[in-house]
């Protein structure tokens, strides 16, 4: 999903691009990655690479970890061996969801889940590497290609008269439409360390679910629930908002309401009318 949209956006900038999909490169195996990135001279690198299954990595800690956490080190020696810069995605699951306001990147990390422990172990592998680096963060993504939150309302509305959806979670939805071009400029970027990268302003997945519905014209009725009463294997934060207080440096989305208008439009979802009154 986000790596299909970053190589786009590559190229439509005037980039070369050699995109490396799951079945053509391994991360986890070291030994292939050095290969890889020692082929060419490659001026940088985005790793869109990741296990994201949530709840399938509490069953599969291992797993998971291998993807997100040795796999990313692997990718961060052979790019800090070669000289190659690193753009590294992570996620606002770093973070225990317990904060009162928005997380900002000197924030410190606390996991509660099994993916947010490979994740960190991500991070902290490439910091480690030495190389020139960017860790992203990002939050609550969606865009075309891949199963998302926003895709799957439209689909239960599809089949449904009404669905619940929590309103107790609060996070940026952040379309991958608005992220790939931040993540190819963050390659050709100076500054080194940690970002966070989301859609501007906030809501509920609650919110986000009945924003994406009416944007669709769809009759589904939305209902409110807890995180209590909608167990799952991995537990979410609570607040996951995203901030930034890199300065000049910051990366910096749109809000996420023009980004899921731009979806749903992309993918001939949207209304005109419904757009149109989200502007």
């Amino acid at each position: 999903m986000l790596g299909s949209a970053v190589a786009a956006t590559a190229v439509a900038a005037g980039h070369d691009v050699g995109a490396r999909e799951r079945s053509r490169l391994d991360i986890t195996d070291a030994a292939a990655v050095q290969e890889a990135i020692g082929a060419e001279p490659w001026d940088a690198v985005v790793n869109c690479a990741a296990w994201t299954d949530v709840d399938g990595a509490e069953e599969h800690e291992a797993q998971a970890t291998a993807v997100n956490g040795e796999g990313a080190g692997n990718l961060a020696r052979a790019c800090a061996a070669a000289g190659t810069r690193l753009v590294h995605v992570s996620t606002d699951y770093v973070f225990d969801g317990t904060k009162a306001g928005p997380y900002v990147e000197s924030d410190p990390a606390a996991p509660r889940s099994a993916y947010g422990r490979g994740k960190l172990a991500g991070e902290e592998a490439v910091a480690a590497a030495g190389g020139d680096h960017a860790i992203v963060r990002t939050s609550w993504l969606y865009g075309a290609g891949g199963g998302n939150f926003v895709d799957t309302i439209l689909r239960l509305a599809g089949e449904r008269d009404s669905i619940s959806v929590v309103d107790d979670q609060l996070g940026r939805p952040t379309w991958t439409g608005d992220l790939a071009p931040a993540l190819v400029a963050c390659a050709t970027a100076p500054a080194t360390g940690i970002f966070h990268a989301a859609g501007q302003g906030s809501c509920t997945w609650f919110e986000l679910a009945r924003a994406a519905l009416a944007l669709a014209g769809s009759p589904c009725r939305v209902e409110p629930t807890s995180t209590e009463s909608f167990p799952r294997p991995a537990p979410r934060p609570a607040n996951s908002v995203l901030d930034s207080e890199r300065g000049a440096d910051a990366v910096r989305l749109g809000a996420w309401e023009d980004g899921l208008v731009a979806y749903l439009t992309d993918i001939g979802v949207a209304q005109p009318a419904a757009a149109g009154g989200a502007q």
